[in-house]
Formats: C-alpha cells, sequence, structure tokens
C-alpha cells in the first residue's frame, strides 16, 4: 500500500516557477514508477511526465518538454516536479501516482494504482 500526498501548488503569474513535491508513506516507493498527472476543467486528466522505477529515464507529454522536470529521491520517498517558464494553459489540479510495481514506467494513466488528492496551480496571463 502506497499513500501520495502533493504539495508546492499554487498562483503564480505566467513565466514563473513552482516545484511540486509528493511524499509517499509506505516501504515500496523505490519499487514503482512514479507519474504526474494533470486536469484542468471540463477536460480529461492528462499525462504530464514519469520517471522509472530505479533509474533516471524520464518521459515528458510535449506541451511540457524543456520546462518541467520531474525527478525523485528514494531516500526521502519522493517525488518532484519542477516546473518553469508556466503558461496560463498548464492551469489544473496536478495529481501524484505510482504504477504498479511490474510497470517500469508509463504514458497511461491504467498504469498507475495509487493517487494523491492533488494540488491547485494556478498561472495568471
Amino acid at each position: 500500500q502506497v499513500q501520495l500526498a502533493e504539495a508546492g501548488g499554487g498562483l503564480v503569474q505566467a513565466g514563473g516557477s513552482l516545484r511540486l513535491s509528493c511524499a509517499a508513506a509506505g516501504r515500496t516507493f523505490s519499487r514503482h514508477a512514479m507519474g504526474w498527472f494533470r486536469q484542468a476543467p471540463g477536460k480529461e486528466r492528462e499525462f504530464v511526465a514519469t520517471i522509472a522505477r530505479s533509474e533516471d529515464r524520464t518521459y515528458y507529454v510535449d506541451s511540457v518538454k524543456g520546462r518541467f522536470t520531474i525527478s525523485r529521491d528514494d531516500a526521502k520517498n519522493t517525488v518532484y516536479l519542477q516546473m518553469n517558464s508556466l503558461k496560463p494553459e498548464d492551469t489544473a489540479i496536478y495529481y501524484c501516482a505510482a504504477a504498479w510495481v511490474d510497470i517500469n514506467y508509463s504514458v497511461n494513466r491504467y498504469d498507475y494504482k495509487y493517487w494523491g488528492q492533488g494540488t491547485q496551480v494556478t498561472v495568471s496571463s
């Protein structure tokens, strides 16, 4: 069982930065690929970034490449999302998620077993 709790959301002006963190409770964090997803009002939840278990392989949705960076610290059971050059279209609730243990990394939301409650990110123009 993995419990996830996001932090770091807030209101920022376009061009600004935020760093989201997601702390995991449980003893199996390092065995899970981790991902960040987001959901804007009236839209489907979409993939943002993923980082593989036990390695540094990462993958991003095209719209955030070069602006967002996902990282993990297995010693702290924490995954991060550094968001730079934020745009109004990045406004959404951001969720972190832990994949099933047999998944190395994935962009598919259905490959993720555990989800946090989400943190609101609002980017003003």
